[in-house]
């Protein structure tokens, strides 16, 4: 099996907080990293200056390119907009491991709560596009503040990882391990995403209650 260090791993919605956050971490645990957006330009630009923070070999690319030469593929992408930009990339991450970590939840003024999705979670809306993928979820609860400063040695938090192809979720697991203080834990078939990503509404609710950054541990494992 190819080693974990020897992966590329693209970021599509690296320039947003939580992919460039995961991107700060891996790109200082040694990973090579490549930025994903519409922009070219604006790709390149977050990952100077995610070199500047952490180090690493980082480039930004296109959505597309950053799909076609990376091993692994995490989506952080808005809500909106993940359908149409998944459909598009089918090709270049036909036979990749992809990483869905969206949550699609509205706001309104009494705070977050989760969206109804035809397929039933961001996660199964990703199966159904990508037939040829490797589709797995995870990283729904993890603070990109906390993964964005290096002052933070270790972020102390579980990683849920679900889906349906145990290889593709074992890796998962130790791409979460690569950032110092997460945990990867599986969580069960990519069916169970739903609640995953619904969770997130609870935990901004609490986060905002609380003024923290706090994350999820699973006790007993």
């Amino acid at each position: 099996m190819t080693d974990i260090r020897d992966l590329t791993v693209g970021v599509l919605g690296g320039t947003g907080a939580q992919g460039k956050g995961l991107a700060i971490r891996w790109a200082k645990a040694g990973l090579k990293v490549i930025i994903g957006s519409r922009s070219a330009d604006r790709a390149e630009l977050a990952a100077k200056e995610i070199v500047e923070i952490a180090g690493g070999d980082v480039r930004g690319a296109d959505n597309t390119d950053c799909a076609a030469d990376s091993d692994v593929v995490l989506v952080a992408v808005p809500w909106d907009g993940h359908g149409d930009l998944l459909a598009s990339l089918r090709d270049q991450l036909a036979g990749k491991i992809v990483i869905d970590c969206v949550n699609p939840l509205g706001f309104d003024k009494q705070g977050p709560f989760a969206l109804p999705v035809t397929e039933g979670s961001a996660a199964q809306q990703a199966e159904l596009l990508l037939p040829e993928s490797r589709v797995t979820a995870a990283f729904h609860h993890v603070s990109a503040v906390l993964l964005a400063d290096l002052t933070v040695p270790e972020v102390d938090m579980d990683v849920l990882v679900l889906g349906d192809d145990r290889e593709a979720t074992d890796t998962v697991r130790e791409l979460a391990e690569l950032v110092p203080g997460f945990r990867g834990v599986y969580g069960g078939r990519l069916r169970n995403a739903h609640q995953v990503e619904a969770f997130t509404a609870n935990l901004i609710a609490v986060n905002r209650r609380y003024k923290t950054h706090a994350g999820l541990k699973i006790t007993g494992v």
